[in-house]
């Protein structure tokens, strides 16, 4: 039976990052993903170019940026581990990158670089310390066996051969996108071992509605405009002023993602379509001096398929606008600043970027990501945080698994 210090669950950003980390700390480390290829998240994410993280994430008040039962459990690992350290990390590596906007930083040229990064921190053990990666490889079971002269205490046995290792990393992700390979296999662990889960939901992913609802909508599929959205009510509301996509189903768009990790089933969502216009007074102005249709005029502010769909919901707003009324003309302008409409769902995981829910963070330490059970650690989109779009994520799977390295060195001294 083979040996390790430690065994890594799952070879996507945090797997690979810790694995990297804990190797130039002198351990010896096995990787294992059921997968054959690494870090897909990272490949496919930012349009091929990956969003690798945020610089305007502040790290004194997580709960601006993250969400779950408890967003602070992620402050020790984000503050100790920073979107600077990475972007130091990726420079050493001469990856060229740039700031799209809102502090969301892309690679210039491929995901592939970050991935090629990444395998080469693995490769730079120190001290004796290695990363041995087995791909694709399934873990059949997990078996622990108690006792204080145990000092390899984890057996792994899987497709090829059994393991024995003195800890065990679960950075296995989320149920997101299983066509690339995810599963619930480390919801299963966690639960094996007794740690407490919250249930996971699709994050950061398109919302459908009803098709007789959405048919008046269904034809302006590919529309993209900027829009002010939220969800919730009283001290619970959210709101995100980005650009909101209308698709033959439903909503998507960077608007729609944000807003989709806090709506809760039953909810309505609150729609600004105008959010940089004063739409009341410039249709009443309008009226003043223009002989166009309400749609035509419209069309001056908003993108004219809008104007037209929208305009064939009252026949009031179907007529010159100096024959309108001031007060069609106030529920027009009301109607588009103050859309409300609830989603039947989403699109599920099939097309969600992130899992919202996962290992009870109740049952994790925010210094080293250890969980209740000794030697079982949990990191990355596994455990109960979950970030905005925008890079967010992979920072916690960095600091996460930056966090669980050092305190595996640590434990082995």
């Amino acid at each position: 039976m083979q040996t390790f210090d430690v065994a890594i669950v799952g070879a996507g950003a945090a797997g690979l990052f810790c694995a990297g980390v804990a190797a130039q700390q002198g351990l010896q480390v096995l990787v294992i993903d059921h997968y054959e290829k690494v870090a897909e998240k990272v490949r496919i994410s930012g349009g091929g170019r990956s969003n690798f993280t945020n610089i305007d994430i502040d790290v004194r008040a997580p709960h601006k940026h993250f969400l779950g039962q408890n967003p602070q459990f992620c402050r020790s690992a984000l503050s100790r581990y920073t979107p600077q350290d990475f972007v130091a990390l990726v420079q050493s590596h001469q990856i060229a990158f740039h700031e799209k906007h809102k502090g969301q930083l892309f690679c210039d040229r491929s995901s592939e670089d970050l991935i090629q990064m990444l395998l080469r921190e693995c490769d730079a053990g120190a001290q004796g310390g290695h990363v041995t990666r087995w791909q694709p490889c399934s873990l059949k079971a997990l078996r622990y066996a108690d006792g204080e002269s145990q000092e390899k205490p984890y057996t792994l046995e899987t497709s090829q051969g059994e393991v024995s290792v003195g800890a065990v990393v679960v950075a296995t992700g989320g149920l997101s996108i299983p066509k690339i390979g995810a599963t619930d296999l480390g919801y299963r662990l966690a639960k094996q071992f007794g740690i407490r889960m919250v249930e996971p939901r699709p994050g950061l992913v398109p919302l459908t509605f009803d098709a007789e609802q959405w048919a008046p909508f269904a034809e302006l599929s590919g529309l993209s405009l900027p829009v002010s959205i939220e969800t919730g009510a009283t001290k619970a509301v959210h709101r995100f002023d980005e650009d909101l996509l209308f698709t033959h189903r439903g909503l998507s768009g960077p608007g729609v993602l944000q807003i989709s990790s806090y709506w809760q089933a039953g909810e309505d969502i609150r729609i600004n379509l105008a959010p940089a216009l004063s739409l009341e007074a410039d249709l009443l102005h309008a009226k003043q001096r223009s002989k166009k249709r309400i749609a035509n005029e419209l069309g001056a502010w908003l993108p004219s398929r809008l104007a037209d769909v929208w305009t064939q919901h009252h026949d009031a707003w179907q007529r010159p606008i100096m024959e309108a009324s001031d007060k069609a003309l106030v529920q027009l302008a009301q109607a588009l600043s103050r859309w409300s409409i609830t989603p039947s769902g989403t699109e599920g995981y099939r097309k969600a970027e992130v899992t919202v829910g996962g290992v009870d963070t109740r049952d994790l330490s925010q210094q080293t990501m250890e969980s209740r059970q000794p030697g079982l650690y949990f990191i990355g989109e596994v455990v109960d945080i979950t970030g905005w779009l925008g890079g967010y994520n992979f920072q916690w799977a960095w600091a996460s698994a930056h966090a669980c390295a050092k305190a595996l060195a640590a434990a082995k001294k």
